[in-house]
């Protein structure tokens, strides 16, 4: 809200202004004018102002009891915190609070020389910003009442006609503009459903009045098109219960920039942080701690806003005693610092060791690997232990699981021979250390038989080009494109366009069938497009923001997209494998969710994730060297234990975050522990679940504990949300109890070698938990269990391992 300052006098015709802002001074801060250069073209041209206290190279809040002045109110004077023209010419703006001031220069041109409002750039916006092409109304698929645009403006031409010359024309009055239905119906001057959506006499409503005026001109081929949106400030540290403002600035083409702040679509990505003022566009208000993102959407571009509320209580020198091991540490810690969030201790060797088994290759630590380990007290353990995990077999066995998950290796849409010629292929590529790049170069490109070349059924799940695209796009992208299959996407800046022109690298992928079960031949064909529906033409065939590749020629286009996919110069590519690496071990994505890249989600730490794709494009994409820097960070080797208020913290990684174990890890767990193997139909005894080549197999325990079914392209279809029916399963279902009785399973063996009591207790801990029992657990445990081989020995010894079992310490990595 703005008000008088009480102790100026404050007149538009000495050209100042008072205003109200939420923050008092921070100590030593000063005060900086946003935009600091602003260039206004025509005399319709408005640009909004920000004044922010700013300390250490940061914003700090914005400013209150402001008083802007012109050098030259002939050239530009203030009103409401916004520029407004008078004359061509430069002048300086100068905003004060208390004794400190700063400057912006203003330069005034074109006053004198009309501007006709354009369709594309002026007209659009305004309808979308008002929701009249949003999805609930005009813009919904069949529009409201007669009158259909496109959705958030995508489709320029069809949306002129649709105004000026569907319904015979009858919603403009060019020789009275006011009287057309365009202004009447919006402003509520006649009957309208969706209410007042433009006022009588603002910006918006005189824009429209204008373009009217002006014989409502259609969209041009040479009209200026929006390169970036920008937010100013970018990043702003704040207090909660404040509210800050932001400028939203359009580039384009022609060089101007415009403030769109009143027409841009704000979202918030952590509304228990920040929210969007619904009452003033760009106002942010700030109501709790932690760090949130605001992003603003026109015109098919988006721009991202943080806004960061740091917590209280921790002294600075917490963070500068913190150890670093590599850049990780150091990203996290600068974060930590700005949220002021404090880190916890580091993990105990029990932690670590059972947490980087479960991590890394998806097994615990036989007790006689516990007992090893805890043993050892020589330097650099962890790190020999790291690197002996990323050496197992089972590693391959974990990561083969993982990247089938992602590239829907299953029995359901593939012959079981097809299935297992898949499996195969993505083994052999963990096996051998494949680097990421190439596995993807290998995928895209595929071709042959589908029982030689396992990576070619890749194109028989997926056997429509714009389903090659978009799944492509979710697997080594990060993101979804369909969005933009019908429409420019709502929520990236992926266009329709650019949608077919993706699409059409792969119209012409073609199989055929040969000798074998399950074998096809996949190939390219050297001709073949994919129309775009809204043209009814082909887009030229390019990656999404690629360049077009020749329409007639021959050569696969797959190789072209191939090469955008994998190029250095790619901004997507290696963030998106950095992010699903990291997910895996640190439990919640940079950006979260992991298939859920796009610019309206941004990362919880920016330069952390651009430094882990960095690290990954340096070290030639080899995947294991990532999971190699993130093990040996201090990041990751912290405790789960909350520290002060760290316990508020679930994406900026001041500690470990615990989570229930993976289905399949899980049931290998309780095999492992129990001595008593799973049997899987038609799969000798002692396969693991993580052996499984195919998601496609009976078992009810990975059911109920949300193993993917591999049908869509998404890290949605694995759950880990609890449900009654694990409850009672855990309780008295079948796979605990029936391991436990099991002939011949570690129960029996320990009771048959006469094993004391003391020990089965200790071999319990270390092979359930990895860790030994504490002195009350065990002394407790003693008094309970029976000490001879009673009868009833049997039956307590099953009892103590179910509880150990089904105790969150044992279903939980932490």
């Amino acid at each position: 809200m703005m008000r008088f300052c009480t102790t100026i006098v404050c007149s538009l015709l000495v050209a100042s202004y008072c205003v109200a802002a939420p923050s008092s001074q921070p100590a030593g801060s000063t005060l900086a004018l946003l935009p600091a250069e602003t260039t206004l073209t025509g005399s319709g041209s408005r640009q909004s102002l920000v004044v922010e206290w700013t300390g250490n190279g940061q914003f700090l809040g914005e400013a209150g009891d402001v008083t802007f002045t012109s050098s030259d109110t002939g050239i530009v004077r203030i009103a409401n915190r916004t520029l407004i023209p008078v004359a061509d010419g430069a002048a300086v703006v100068t905003a004060k609070a208390g004794d400190l001031t700063a400057a912006a220069k203003v330069t005034v041109r074109d006053t004198g020389h009309p501007s006709t409002p354009t369709f594309r750039n002026d007209v659009q916006p305004i309808l979308a910003a008002a929701n009249c092409s949003s999805g609930g109304c005009h813009g919904a698929a069949a529009g409201k009442n007669g009158f259909k645009l496109s959705l958030r403006g995508y489709d320029n031409d069809g949306d002129w006609r649709a105004i000026t010359r569907s319904a015979l024309g009858r919603r403009l009055d060019l020789a009275d503009p006011v009287q057309s239905l365009l202004l009447l119906k919006p402003t509520a001057a006649v009957a309208h459903k969706g209410g007042e959506r433009i006022k009588v006499g603002s910006p918006e409503y005189q824009m429209l009045a204008d373009w009217i005026a002006a014989g409502a001109p259609g969209p041009k081929m040479d009209d200026p098109r929006i390169e970036r949106l920008e937010f100013l400030p970018a990043h702003v540290i704040v207090k909660p219960n404040t509210v800050q403002r932001l400028i939203v600035l359009a580039h384009f083409s022609d060089g101007t920039v415009k403030d769109v702040t009143r027409l841009a679509k704000y979202t918030a990505s952590d509304t228990s942080v920040a929210i969007n003022d619904e009452k003033e566009a760009g106002r942010v208000k700030v109501l709790g701690r932690g760090e949130g993102a605001i992003t603003a959407w026109y015109l098919s571009r988006i721009a991202v806003a943080t806004v960061t509320a740091p917590y209280e209580g921790t002294p600075p020198e917490v963070f500068a005693k913190e150890k670093k091991a590599n850049f990780i540490d150091e990203q996290v810690l600068r974060k930590l610092q700005d949220l002021n969030l404090p880190p916890s201790p580091a993990a105990t060797d029990e932690e670590f060791l059972r947490r980087t088994f479960l991590d890394t290759v998806g097994t615990l630590p036989s007790a006689d690997e516990a007992r090893a380990y805890l043993a050892d007290t020589s330097e650099g353990k962890r790190a020999r232990l790291i690197e002996s995990l990323l050496k197992r077999p089972e590693f391959i066995d974990y990561w083969s699981y993982k990247w089938s998950d992602l590239l829907l290796v299953s029995s359901k849409r593939l012959t079981p021979t097809a299935m297992r010629s898949y499996y195969g292929w993505v083994r052999e590529q963990v096996a051998a250390n494949t680097p990421w790049d190439q596995l993807a170069r290998k995928v895209v490109t595929a071709t042959g038989s589908t029982l030689e070349n396992g990576a070619a059924n890749f194109y028989r799940l997926h056997d429509d080009p714009m389903l090659m695209s978009e799944t492509v796009s979710v697997v080594f992208l990060g993101m979804s494109i369909n969005c933009a299959k019908c429409h420019n996407h709502p929520m990236e800046k992926w266009t329709n366009d650019q949608y077919y022109g993706m699409a059409n690298l792969f119209a012409r992928v073609r199989t055929k069938n040969a000798s074998g079960d399950g074998n096809f031949v996949v190939f390219t064909a050297a001709e073949g497009d994919i129309a775009q529906p809204l043209t009814g033409r082909p887009q030229p065939p390019r990656p999404l923001d690629g360049q077009a590749i020749p329409a007639d020629s021959t050569a696969d286009r797959r190789l072209a997209a191939a090469d955008w996919l994998v190029s250095k110069d790619n901004p997507y590519f290696a963030r998106a494998i950095a992010n699903r690496v990291w997910a895996n071990f640190m439990g919640v994505g940079l950006v979260e969710a992991v298939d859920d890249m796009r610019v309206t989600n941004p990362a919880s730490n920016e330069q952390l994730l651009s430094a882990l794709a960095a690290y990954l494009v340096d070290h030639h994409y080899d995947v294991q060297a990532l999971m190699r820097v993130i093990l040996e960070s201090q990041t990751y080797q912290r405790s789960s234990q909350v520290t002060g208020p760290n316990g508020a913290d679930r994406r900026f990684y001041s500690r470990y975050y615990p989570r229930r174990l993976r289905a399949e890890v899980a049931l290998d767990a309780l095999s492992q522990v129990t001595g008593a193997p799973t049997q899987f139909k038609d799969y000798p005894l002692g396969t693991r679940a993580m052996q499984l080549p195919d998601s496609n197999v009976d078992s009810y325990f990975l059911k109920t504990f949300g193993r993917p079914e591999r049908i869509l392209t998404c890290e949605c279809e694995r759950t880990s949300q609890p449900s009654m029916a694990q409850v009672l399963h855990l309780t008295n279902g079948d796979t605990i109890n029936m391991k436990l009785q099991a002939k011949g399973n570690r129960l029996e063996q320990l009771l048959a070698a006469n094993t004391p009591t003391e020990k089965i207790v200790e071999e319990a801990y270390l092979s359930a938990l990895s860790r030994f029992p504490t002195a009350s657990e065990k002394s407790e445990l003693m008094a309970t269990l029976p000490q001879t081989l009673d009868a009833g020995r049997r039956e307590a010894i099953e009892d103590f391992y179910w509880s150990l079992l089904s105790s969150k310490g044992f279903l939980f990595n932490h």
